[in-house]
């Protein structure tokens, strides 16, 4: 797996990907900068109005606005003070809006990139890793850095100006006070960066706990009636608490670590507010610093150092927003090993599948398949058959280029399907899997699935030559009821003849069926022969099948041992040739039972 380089900031990086952003990020600063400028000008009148009270005439804003009066400076000060306020008013709700849009704008195209690139992974990376792990990433990591963008970034930018414009105040004031006010900052700043140091592996503890629980809830959740059968139920409920404690743990110790920053803000504060408090006073009784302006200076200290009281909980967004995003990241630089190719093939698809010396394993693992030749004619059905872990459903996965052969080729109408793009390659074909996926929609959104433009007539043909219109015409609403996620409304035989359904809606060049017919009874698997039959006249098809009364009527039989096509050829050719697929053919008619001796 590729990571963020080490020199490469989470959020910088995401700066570069996002450029479409930049501008809206901009507008968003400006505005900020704007609504704190607004924010820190009443603390100037308050000063101004103090000034004019003490020196009347001889007043500042006086000496400005040329208005003797003293009420009609104070009048002049106090329309000042309603425009200010009406821009701060304006320029915060425009500043709201635009990080908000913001912070939901990355966040929708980053969730939606990330998920994409996910789907595009092949195969082998999703089953090595929980599917709680990639939700997590998915839907949680993407809302945290959503929330540091909502919320802490205007904070982090908003405390940087502050720390701008107030500064200017106190330098065109008093260096004095400039110096003694601004002590506690560099503080504050060493004491953030050694918190942030502290909090980093904290927070990836937490998203490594929280993925654990995402993780545990989803397969839990998925295997809910495996738990029952069990009556595992407080076992796992002890389990997920076991799992949540850790989580908690983990977000305590990372909360304890930011909270512990407040207490040494507060302090800082409170030594820069009493320096600014005695000198400033002193200053004042000696006649060296105006009232008002004295009182401009309390006040902008509090305005100054008050807000950093905040920088806890900035730095635990920022934090938190970090390692969110390093997540993400890191799932965006996962490589493609299954890529799609160039190539497209002339329409219709034929259908003729080829492999030459095909070796494929996983991962580190050995060989499953070893240096297999296997000709598949267009237009003919073949099956594969052998023991369980002969390599039957492995050689299925490589023909539809869920992984790639360590060696050897594999062609579609003579052209390499690693050359091939995606539509001339998995669009030309529809498969059936031993372990069916229903969607939580209708019946007929599922039929439809490969096929949604399909015309309710060919849904029902469809329907049909799946053994499957029974069934539905039984249900309450027919071909408009509900299926439930994962299809849990259904019996696996439902589910396998929607499935078939489904596939054979598709009117695919190439017909891919791994145990399509293992979960239903003898009588709807005969029926299903005879559909097939039909509907299989026009493409290839290639079964892989346990029960070998359902394949003795393909156009050649492959039967794999280890990995090896032990033999191959019609039904009858192999039973009179009394091989391995002959004793297998025994055992499963009982043929076997009555040749053996009894007791």
């Amino acid at each position: 797996m590729n990571v963020i380089p080490a020199a490469e900031q989470p959020l910088r990086s995401l700066w570069k990907r996002h450029r479409v952003y930049r501008r809206r990020f901009i507008l968003a600063v400006t505005m900020s900068t704007i609504n704190k400028v607004a924010d820190v000008v009443p603390e100037l009148l308050i000063g101004a109005a103090v000034d004019v009270v003490v020196r009347g005439d001889a007043s500042f804003v006086g000496e400005i606005l040329g208005v003797e009066s003293r009420y009609s400076q104070l009048g002049w000060l106090a329309a000042i003070n309603v425009v200010v306020w009406i821009i701060e008013s304006a320029s915060q709700y425009v500043a709201d809006v635009l990080w908000r849009g913001l912070a939901q704008g990355v966040e929708h195209d980053l969730r939606v990139e990330a998920y994409d690139h996910a789907q595009h992974l092949d195969m082998s990376w999703h089953e090595s890793r929980p599917s709680g792990s990639t939700l997590a990433t998915l839907n949680d990591d993407v809302n945290q850095l959503e929330r540091f963008l909502d919320i802490g970034a205007p904070a982090i930018i908003q405390t940087f100006l502050n720390v701008v414009l107030v500064g200017a105040v106190f330098a065109l004031s008093s260096w004095t006070l400039l110096l003694f006010a601004f002590t506690p900052i560099p503080v504050i700043v060493v004491g953030s960066l050694v918190f942030q140091r502290r909090l980093e592996p904290l927070y990836d503890r937490v998203r490594e706990a929280v993925s654990d629980l995402s993780s545990a809830l989803s397969a839990n959740l998925a295997g809910i009636a495996t738990i029952k059968a069990f009556t595992a139920e407080d076992r796992e409920r002890d389990r997920i608490a076991a799992v949540s404690t850790a989580y908690r743990t983990a977000n305590t110790d990372a909360i304890r670590s930011s909270a512990a920053f407040v207490p040494l803000v507060r302090m800082a504060i409170l030594a820069g507010f009493t320096c600014t408090l005695l000198l400033g006073g002193w200053a004042v009784l000696r006649g060296d610093l105006e009232v008002g302006l004295y009182s401009v200076l309390v006040f902008m200290t509090q305005r100054l150092l008050w807000p950093l009281t905040d920088v806890a909980t900035v730095l635990d967004l920022y934090q938190r927003g970090r390692a969110s995003t390093q997540r993400i990241l890191t799932l965006l630089a996962v490589p493609i090993t299954v890529p799609a190719g160039t190539t497209v093939l002339a329409k219709p698809v034929q259908g003729r599948i080829e492999l030459r010396g095909v070796r494929a394993g996983y991962a580190d693992g050995p060989d499953v398949i070893h240096d297999l030749d296997l000709v598949v004619p267009a237009g003919e059905t073949h099956a594969i058959v052998g023991t369980t872990g002969a390599g039957k459903s492995t050689l299925l996965r490589l023909v539809l280029r869920f992984d790639d052969p360590r060696a050897g080729t594999i062609e579609l109408d003579g052209t390499d399907i690693r050359d091939l793009d995606w539509d001339s390659l998995r669009g030309s074909m529809a498969y059936v899997a031993q372990d069916v996926y229903m969607f939580a929609g209708t019946i007929a959104d599922n039929i439809a699935y490969g096929r949604p433009d399909a015309t309710r007539a060919e849904i029902e043909a469809a329907a049909e030559a799946a053994a499957a219109r029974d069934f539905i015409d039984a249900t309450a609403d027919g071909f408009d009821s509900w299926v439930g996620e994962r299809g849990v409304t259904l019996s696996g035989g439902q589910r396998q003849r929607l499935a078939l359904a489904r596939a054979l809606l598709r009117e695919p060049s190439v017909l891919v069926l791994d145990e399509a017919t293992s979960a239903v009874d003898n009588e709807t698997e005969a029926a299903i022969q005879r559909s097939l039959r039909v509907a299989t006249a026009g493409c290839t098809a290639l079964v892989v099948a346990h029960r070998l009364s359902t394949v003795r009527h393909a156009h050649r039989i492959w039967v794999l041992d280890a990995g090896r096509v032990a033999e191959s050829g019609t039904h009858d050719d192999l039973i009179a040739a009394d091989g391995a697929y002959a004793a297998l053919w025994r055992v499963q008619t009982g043929e076997l039972a009555l040749d053996e001796p009894s007791a």
